[in-house]
């Protein structure tokens, strides 16, 4: 089973329907940590403030089972929000600390762009993930966001985008993956990033 976090952070319902859609079927929203240290795969989308977010996490308890589960070399998908709480720590409207999972910082789009970013952009890929499994180089996905993970090596990063500067789009490392955008709202291949996503945690569990 794939537990998608309900931390009180956005529509979960459409990433629960994007999976659904994906053909992955075991999938449930939860705000249980003792089913998500069961499950698995882990989901964690999300909208709205990192220090928000942050506390809602830590508070719950999930914090620290996202981060022994993720140890443990259980297979996790960060989407948005989710993404950028990756980092050890966040600066929206002040300092926060994030999951610590990805070294980096999750910081403000640069001045000169209309913020929020809203809408399509194209994803490259500069290093092959399974992640993007049968996803051309180029395609495009949709973004809402304000914020982005920074990672502090550049290897980590397997799509990368343009808008007022180039900055990760979709990190990996080891069994951890997040993607900036919302593949849920990303038509064909957003549907297709979420199979591949409900395949790796097959394939973990054979």
């Amino acid at each position: 089973m794939i537990a998608i976090i309900d931390y009180g952070m956005g529509n979960l319902r459409s990433a629960e329907k994007g999976f659904q859609h994906a053909g992955v079927m075991d999938v449930a929203v939860t705000s249980d940590p003792d089913a998500v240290r069961t499950a698995d795969g882990i989901v964690l989308p999300g909208v709205g403030a990192f220090r928000d977010a942050a506390r809602e996490l830590r508070e719950s308890g999930m914090r620290d089972v996202i981060r022994d589960r993720v140890a443990a070399g259980v297979p996790f998908l960060g989407i948005c929000l989710g993404m950028q709480l990756l980092a050890d720590v966040g600066y929206e409207d002040g300092e926060w600390e994030g999951l610590g999972i990805v070294l980096g910082e999750c910081v403000r789009l640069p001045e000169g762009v209309k913020v929020p970013h809203i809408g399509w952009n194209t994803v490259d890929y500069p290093r092959t993930s399974p992640l993007f499994d049968g996803i051309d180089a180029g395609s495009a996905f949709y973004f809402v966001h304000s914020y982005h993970l920074k990672p502090a090596t550049p290897s980590a990063i397997i799509g990368s985008t343009e808008y007022g500067t180039r900055f990760a789009a979709a990190v990996q490392s080891d069994n951890v993956f997040a993607v900036q955008f919302h593949p849920e709202k990303s038509s064909e291949r957003g549907l297709r990033l979420l199979a591949n996503f409900g395949s790796i945690v097959q394939g973990q569990g054979a």
